[in-house]
């Protein structure tokens, strides 16, 4: 089998195999590192409180701001070759959360990280690089489709949130989610990317679980820690 290796990682890329099968492989141990911070096993765990998740899903705005206006901007010159979806766009349920879990003016109110910033800013190359968004896009958006679906009874189980406070992670127009995951995988295996830009993906998908590793160490510090 004919390998590349990833940059930032140790991990080799299959060239022979799908990019979403070399994705999934490519970010397996960080994936497992985000998962494992101690503010997402806090949180998950029933020992924070509202505020904590309160506190995440602002960090969330500003990701899915800027992840999605790339997306916007990226599919209007004709360069995002199927991937970007609307049925995925998220910004609009995070605000509609905001409202409900700290009022009419929350946009007044909301606090960003510095390791948020730094996210958002990160993303906002992916407007004018397809390998870019594809990396991003992959991780927040399958993330969401998966083991959001996990947080979200996880935060109305401990915290007794209700329906309107967690619209994040409802995808009213994909009526099956397992159906639509594999269409995203395919349309992610059947991007033109040659070797080095695959290769390029894989490496930009680990950066992104770095990023919002950081996030979650920023969210950890302010809220575990006390």
């Amino acid at each position: 089998m004919t390998t590349t290796s990833v940059p930032g990682g140790s991990t080799h890329l299959p060239l022979d195999q799908p990019l979403s099968h070399a994705l999934r492989e490519g970010t397996r141990e960080v994936h497992g590192e985000a998962e494992g911070m101690a503010f997402i096993e806090a949180l998950m765990g029933g020992r924070l409180g509202q505020d904590a998740y309160t506190a995440l899903a602002v960090q969330q705005l500003a990701i899915y701001a800027a992840l999605e206006n790339a997306g916007a901007t990226l599919r209007a010159a004709g360069g995002d070759h199927g991937l970007v979806f609307d049925e995925l766009t998220r910004l609009p349920a995070i605000e509609s959360d905001l409202a409900h879990l700290i009022g009419p003016d929350w946009a007044a109110r909301v606090e960003l990280l510095p390791a948020t910033r730094a996210y958002a800013q990160r993303l906002t190359a992916c407007s004018s690089d397809l390998t870019l968004y594809a990396a991003h896009a992959y991780t927040r958006y399958l993330g969401d489709l998966s083991g959001g679906q996990v947080v979200k009874r996880m935060v109305q189980r401990h915290y007794g949130v209700p329906d309107q406070g967690v619209s994040f992670y409802d995808f009213p127009e994909i009526h099956r989610l397992k159906p639509f995951k594999d269409v995203y995988r395919e349309r992610l295996d059947a991007l033109p990317l040659d070797d080095e830009r695959r290769a390029a993906t894989v490496a930009e998908a680990r950066v992104a679980f770095r990023l919002n590793q950081a996030v979650f160490a920023g969210l950890g510090e302010r809220f575990v820690a006390a």
